[in-house]
């Protein structure tokens, strides 16, 4: 699933094309992806201008001139498709401008779109009930002291929790708790505060290096351009299970299953 850095990633390439620019066309191809296209959505976004994009967690932004704001979800294997050439039978909607086209492809339609009103945009469901994002200056160790205080699940899963950190995946989780030496397994409350004067920086540190890289191209994730992001060629833990640890001379990657979801660390560097 692509994650807050593809999400980025894809955000920032759409504007390189797209951002100031009127749409002149859209076309929708099926009545849905994992939900239905919200109702007038084709009239809404004709003749409109691109004001901005951005990204909320793992959510593009699309604002127009009209104060509305197209939203997207990725979902498991969606991607837009900057000028293809030729239509893919998965191009569920299509933007067009004078100069280019932008489609949104999604082979497992797990991914979805929303039209909101812009200023309602922080009232959004999903949105409203987000912490705080994990690049913003409201990420602090206040804020997880307190968001993690007496909480006996794993830090792991509450790291997970959008309610704590806005956007955070396993991927990048896995990678920012080994920057910080922190075992998953340990409980959210008993994470004290030099170790999260470490793994505020840490979560930083990884998501910026994956924007950096592209992203991380895992399954069926690639850039818009088509070109694939290497932060994979980074990853210290995720997925390196019976590997040597590249930090301590005697730690070996271990697996193990938290919430459901894989999750690896080394047992002798995060304790």
């Amino acid at each position: 699933m692509p994650e807050l850095p593809e999400v980025e990633t894809t955000v920032r390439g759409l504007a390189r094309f797209l951002d100031g620019e009127r749409i002149t066309r859209v076309r929708q191809n099926r009545p849905d992806m994992r939900f239905p296209f919200p109702e007038g959505l084709v009239q809404a976004l004709t003749g409109a201008t691109v004001s901005s994009l951005g990204r909320r967690a793992k959510y593009g932004l699309i604002h127009t001139d009209r104060d509305t704001t197209l939203i997207f979800h990725l979902g498991m294997s969606g991607r837009w498709r900057i000028d293809p050439e030729a239509d893919d039978k998965h191009d569920h909607l299509v933007l067009e401008t004078a100069a280019h086209r932008f489609a949104l492809c999604d082979p497992r339609r797990f991914g979805f779109v929303d039209l909101v009103d812009t200023p309602q945009l922080d009232t959004w469901p999903a949105f409203a009930a987000m912490g705080p994002e994990p690049l913003g200056d409201a990420l602090t160790v206040d804020h997880l002291r307190a968001a993690l205080k007496g909480r006996k699940q794993a830090i792991k899963l509450l790291l997970l929790d959008q309610s704590v950190v806005a956007g955070l995946g396993n991927i990048y989780v896995c990678e920012a708790l080994f920057r910080a030496g922190i075992h998953p397994r340990k409980a959210g409350g008993k994470v004290y505060r030099p170790a999260l004067e470490r793994l505020v920086p840490a979560i930083r540190d990884v998501l910026l290096q994956s924007i950096k890289d592209g992203g991380s191209s895992l399954r069926d994730y690639a850039r818009p351009d088509g070109e694939l992001g290497y932060f994979a060629t980074r990853f210290a833990v995720y997925g390196r299970e019976g590997e040597p640890c590249q930090r301590c001379d005697d730690g070996t990657i271990r697996r193990i299953v938290q919430g459901g979801r894989s999750t690896w660390f080394c047992p002798s560097c995060q304790k």
